[in-house]
């Protein structure tokens, strides 16, 4: 779809889901030019980049915007944080996909507000070539079917008016728009308290060595203290509850760990070369103290909770789940049923484990196994070397035979070669 369609649509309206940045000016402006309304809304995802999010509606309001709201996510996007962590669900490289799962967070809130305007056209700034466009899209279309979505970077008219940065910023400047200093900008940041993540300008050449971005949430691991710090998390089916005895709501649990974490480097910087839904290869440095610190708390509490056969089931379902987020598919069918596979193991997830911090790296250090703190442990002493438990040593003898056969079958039948 190109802006003439809607024109001719008699859309005078058009709703856009704006963060403020170099693309959110120069697609509210060029629309304005061109005859349209624009109401802008930026949806408070915690964002560590912003100190002030009145700066962006000012700033959307000053490239012509004849409203910007913000509107609340941080609720929503906690309690999505925190099924991404149940779930165990990282992507290629093992990173947390904290812009995937932000994604139809900000659709969902942006469509309540348009939908309570009359709005029936939503816009964003995603580019052609990557996963957002993708999520959402998709995240809109199966919340509101009626509502249309406007990719200005898939309108060929825009493409050839504005094909990369450089062309927005001059635009941008000759216009006398208020956008934040962007030629000095080696690479772009999308953020949220989930995560940062940081993509193009010199990223793209990987050659050059990403030390250069600034964390945003913490520290490089090479700058972090040199002493270690032990954090103690409790956990009630699932949930976080307390961060070293001071019980907390979900929003605090993500803050105070995204403190103590980025603090000592754990959950930055992490390095992806990955591959988008869209069929490319792209660079990442991706940022989540808070979410690799309860993310690893949470796998370690699971190694006392799962059975074989339910931790196979369980990586199973992660990895959909993982590609699900990632490929926008957040809210669909079959996400909604991975999910709820999960369920009967979250409710067992009940523990206090404590994990030590140094330079990065988070190491298990200890878990209360007592029946009261992790009531639904298999943990026993059955597997101890000393003379305790109820398992025989003997009878593992008929166990070996039985497995045996087989082994000694394939040896006699096919053979084995060394």
């Amino acid at each position: 779809m190109n802006w003439r369609e809607l024109r001719e649509k008699n859309v005078s309206v058009v709703g856009g889901a704006v963060s403020g940045g170099l693309d959110s000016c120069t697609v509210t402006h060029w629309l304005r030019e061109n005859g349209f309304e624009v109401q802008g809304f930026t949806v408070d995802l915690g964002q560590p980049d912003e100190e002030n999010l009145d700066a962006i509606t000012d700033r959307m309001v000053g490239c012509g915007a004849s409203e910007a709201v913000i509107v609340p996510g941080r609720a929503a996007l906690a309690e999505a944080g925190l099924k991404v962590i149940q779930a165990q669900a990282r992507y290629e490289g093992g990173y947390w996909n904290t812009t995937g799962i932000a994604r139809p967070i900000t659709v969902a809130a942006i469509l309540e507000y348009m939908q309570d305007r009359g709005i029936e056209v939503m816009f964003h700034g995603a580019t052609g070539r990557g996963n957002d466009q993708v999520r959402m899209q998709l995240a809109a279309n199966m919340i509101d079917p009626n509502i249309e979505v406007y990719a200005p970077w898939r309108d060929p008219e825009f493409v050839e008016r504005f094909p990369g940065r450089l062309e927005m910023i001059e635009y941008c400047e000759s216009n006398g728009l208020p956008i934040r200093p962007a030629r000095e900008a080696r690479y772009s940041t999308d953020a949220n308290f989930l995560g940062l993540t940081h993509e193009a300008g010199d990223l793209e050449d990987v050659t050059i060595s990403p030390t250069f971005v600034e964390p945003g949430m913490g520290v490089w691991p090479w700058d972090a203290p040199d002493q270690s710090q032990v954090v103690t998390i409790r956990w009630e089916h699932g949930v976080p509850t307390a961060i070293d005895g001071e019980v907390l709501d979900i929003e605090r649990v993500f803050e105070t760990a995204n403190s103590i974490a980025g603090r000592h480097g754990v959950g930055i910087g992490t390095h992806v070369v990955e591959n988008r839904f869209v069929g490319v290869k792209s660079r990442g440095i991706y940022e989540s103290p808070a979410m690799e610190l309860l993310g690893q708390s949470y796998e370690y509490l699971l190694q006392f909770v799962l059975d074989r056969r339910a931790r196979e089931f369980f990586n199973h379902v992660s990895q959909v789940i993982s590609v699900q987020i990632y490929q926008g598919y957040w809210l669909d069918l079959a996400t909604r049923a991975a999910l709820a596979a999960l369920e009967p193991m979250t409710e067992l997830a009940t523990g206090t484990i404590s994990v030590r911090l140094h330079k990065g790296q988070i190491y298990f250090d200890t878990a209360e196994d007592t029946p009261d703190a992790m009531p639904h442990s298999l943990y026993t002493d059955d597997s101890s070397m000393e003379a305790m438990g109820t398992y025989d040593h003997s009878d593992a003898e008929g166990f070996l035979r039985v497995l045996g056969i087989s082994a000694k079958n394939l040896g006699r039948k096919q053979g084995i070669d060394l």
